[in-house]
């Protein structure tokens, strides 16, 4: 049976099915709690099991090097690339460097937490889109018109793809409705056309209308710290920032290697020209130079990003070179 656990009273219990929003209220306190399935929740359960025993082990190493007279490295930042499949940057702490980085500008942030709890499928669906989105923009593209024209369904059909990238966005289907992003998936085999049926949840809607590309983006973030091997960071996605003036602005993704000004990606499926000039000033008032505030659009041309980035004073990428900018950075 499917399960939750309480955040507020750290209460657990079954319930009979996953309600369409994923929340149940809890038991004993009444506090709104995510339902997971059993096998999802046992796996993560299993996943922080392990994080915490290689923590340990290095805590002892640190114990060690510390008995031989090392220095410990700094550990004022709480979070590392490892913590990723643990779900530990939906914590306070882990969000408190960036507010003091701000804090100390005089400019006020505030965060949803849950917006990086990596412990749900968000993350790993917006992977498998992005990591091919010429082959699955389409179905991005077909949901979200579908939801903005308040359509219950759509049909892909596949019968003038190749064989290869049919199986691929069937297979794509098939383990988004696995993890609840469709409520119906029916393939007719003979026409090769593909019936999905549309997820009500909020949050499955909010995904396929932008969230997909944030998820994407702070994963690729993600990625280049870890191969930069710079360790502590913080990080955050929606966070809303308040200026003196009162003005409130929401930046899509951030990042801050520990010592570093903090990266300010925004991340644009759609149309962002007529917005250009509102990020200039943006840029400006936070505080960071160009090569720190991006503009990641997904349907640019390196050429265009090129381009663009030329002609203003900020980043312009696209998915494809995201992940180079940040690495030259890093």
């Amino acid at each position: 049976m499917p399960v939750y656990r309480c955040n507020g009273c750290g209460y657990v219990s079954e319930v009979p099915t996953i309600p369409s929003d994923h929340k149940q209220a809890c038991g004993r306190c009444g506090h709104p709690s995510t339902v997971y399935s059993t096998v999802f929740f046992v796996e993560k359960l299993v996943e922080r099991y392990a994080a915490a025993l290689r923590e340990l082990k290095a805590l002892r190493a640190a114990e060690d090097d510390v008995a031989e007279g090392q220095s410990p490295s700094d550990s004022e930042s709480v979070t590392t690339v490892e913590s990723a499949s643990t779900g530990n940057f939906s914590t306070a702490e882990q969000h408190k460097p960036l507010g003091d980085w701000f804090a100390a500008r005089k400019i006020g942030i505030e965060f949803d937490h849950q917006l990086v709890d990596t412990a749900g499928y968000f993350d790993d669906a917006a992977r498998m889109l992005g990591d091919q989105l010429g082959l699955f923009g389409e179905l991005i593209d077909r949901v979200s018109y579908a939801y903005r024209k308040g359509h219950s369904s759509i049909y892909l059909e596949l019968g003038r793809l190749s064989q290869k990238d049919a199986k691929a966005i069937t297979q794509l289907c098939r383990e988004l409705y696995g993890h609840t992003f469709f409520s119906r998936y029916y393939y007719q085999k003979p026409e090769k056309i593909v019936r999905l049926t549309l997820q009500t949840a909020p949050a499955v809607r909010k995904f396929f209308e932008g969230a997909w590309l944030e998820w994407y983006v702070l994963l690729q973030a993600l990625d280049a710290l870890e191969a930069a091997r710079l360790g502590q960071f913080a990080c955050a996605r929606g966070a809303k920032v308040k200026f003196p003036n009162e003005d409130v602005h929401e930046l899509d993704v951030v990042v801050m290697p520990f010592g570093q000004d903090p990266i300010c990606i925004e991340c644009k499926s759609g149309e962002f020209r007529r917005d250009i000039e509102k990020y200039l000033r943006l840029r400006k008032r936070i505080g960071v130079d160009r090569h720190h505030f991006i503009i990641c659009a997904a349907d640019l041309s390196d050429e265009q990003a090129s381009s663009l980035s030329a002609m203003y004073e900020l980043t312009f990428v696209n998915l494809h070179l995201l992940p180079m900018h940040l690495k030259k950075m890093l």
